[in-house]
């Protein structure tokens, strides 16, 4: 499975970057890792940096200065299309993904799916550690982008995803200018109005272990706004895809 990557962006993550490289490689051995550091001042990209000089496996690219998680995905893009990987993942660093899903994921993408989604709320809801207000935040977020923008998945903000090569060949990414919450709503409504087939498959999201959440009210201002730019490209036509 070596023609998969696991693109993990990093800032300030010292506490888990080590352990989610353990347990994504326990899960999926043949995979590599990319981890993006977006310039952590507490020591996250030295430590990606000894793990890779150890494991072939591991890669780190490290971010001149903190531009935010999309930007950070878009760089990590750029350097998987460059070394010809197939199947490029997204998964943060702090467990809220669960590395065992990774072959879940994958599994869905070789059977077809262009985009795989792993949802939080497909058949029901699948959070853990969540307080009531930011369950209704995430769940109402949801609800809010489906009705703007026409897409019919149950989880548009959620950040665990895998992406068939193609996907993020068709797709300009340097005109991808949004982060966080809508840097994943519009990855996935531009693969959508492209035709692509997109899956979600069931995960179980589970609150940070260690470190800091990086949510803002102005990464929620950010997706907000968004949706409606989204909203107003949907005037063109899908065209589905021809599977390949």
């Amino acid at each position: 499975m070596n023609d998969t990557v696991i693109v993990i962006p990093t800032y300030n993550e010292r506490e888990n970057v080590q352990q989610i490289a353990a347990a994504a490689l326990n899960h999926s051995p043949d995979a590599h890792i990319l981890f993006v550091d977006d310039n952590s001042p507490d020591g996250t990209g030295r430590i990606a940096d000894e793990m890779a000089s150890s494991d072939t496996r591991i890669h780190v690219l490290h971010k001149e200065r903190k531009e935010g998680l999309g930007r950070a995905y878009i760089a990590g893009f750029h350097w998987a299309l460059e070394r010809n990987y197939q199947y490029i993942f997204e998964m943060d660093a702090d467990f809220s993904h669960n590395p065992a899903d990774v072959p879940r994921l994958r599994e869905a993408a070789e059977s077809g799916a262009d985009l795989v989604l792993g949802s939080r709320y497909i058949g029901g809801i699948r959070v853990i550690n969540w307080p009531l207000n930011r369950l209704i935040l995430s769940k109402g977020a949801s609800l809010y982008v489906r009705l703007i923008t026409g897409m019919p998945f149950m989880d548009p903000t959620g950040g665990f995803k895998c992406f068939r090569r193609r996907v993020l060949e068709s797709i300009d990414l340097d005109s991808i200018r949004s982060n966080g919450y809508s840097f994943q709503i519009e990855m996935t409504h531009t693969a959508w109005l492209q035709g692509f087939q997109i899956q979600e498959v069931p995960i179980t999201f589970e609150e940070r272990r260690e470190g800091q959440s990086k949510m803002s009210s102005g990464i929620v201002f950010e997706a907000l706004w968004m949706v409606w730019k989204l909203a107003a490209r949907c005037r063109f036509r899908r065209s589905p895809r021809k599977a390949q």
